[in-house]
């Protein structure tokens, strides 16, 4: 796979000597500096030179060259990305989140239904967001339930929509 990766973003400055808060979206904060030198969207590289966990998805974070609070608070809003090559291979029955966008989402019959859009995560769990063929959304838990199988190499993934009834409360109509 290749393309960059969202690790997380700049939340804002946190006091007066060049941190930063960062939202991460990484199994954990303290995985944000793991893989090397992030980087924006525009190309800027931005090097981690000390990093430490605020709580479970946020991460205070100095990088090398931003030392005062007024170039901290030039970065919020900045997106924090990795290049996809520089994570480590996944295991078998593993995948990182943004190898599913764009995936084509099959019934348990193979009928193509639509594309994976995003992962979304809220607090109460992952839940994946499918755009239909005619154009409305789908939201299923993104739990072993609803997507029983991922083809990373077929590029699809395989869902159970709930019933009826609970198929509409899905897509808001009542």
């Amino acid at each position: 796979m290749t393309g960059d990766i969202f690790l997380g973003v700049v939340l804002g400055a946190h006091g007066l000597g060049g941190e930063v808060r960062v939202k991460t979206f990484t199994a954990s904060p303290e995985r944000l500096s793991a893989y090397g030198p992030l980087h924006t969207p525009e190309g800027r590289v931005l090097e981690i030179a000390a990093a430490r966990a605020a709580k479970s998805d946020c991460a205070i974070l100095r990088f090398k060259g931003i030392d005062n609070r007024s170039a901290a608070e030039a970065l919020a809003n900045v997106k924090l990305l990795i290049a996809r090559d520089a994570l480590p291979a996944t295991a078998p029955e593993e995948f990182y989140h943004a190898d599913l966008i764009g995936l084509r989402v099959l019934d348990r019959e193979g009928r193509v239904i639509g594309e994976i859009r995003a992962i979304h995560n809220h607090g109460a769990g992952d839940v994946i967001e499918i755009l239909r063929g005619d154009g409305g959304t789908l939201l299923l838990p993104f739990a072993k339930d609803f997507v029983p199988h991922i083809d990373l190499a077929d590029r699809s993934v395989v869902v159970t929509e709930p019933e009826d009834d609970e198929a509409e409360e899905q897509r808001g109509v009542e």
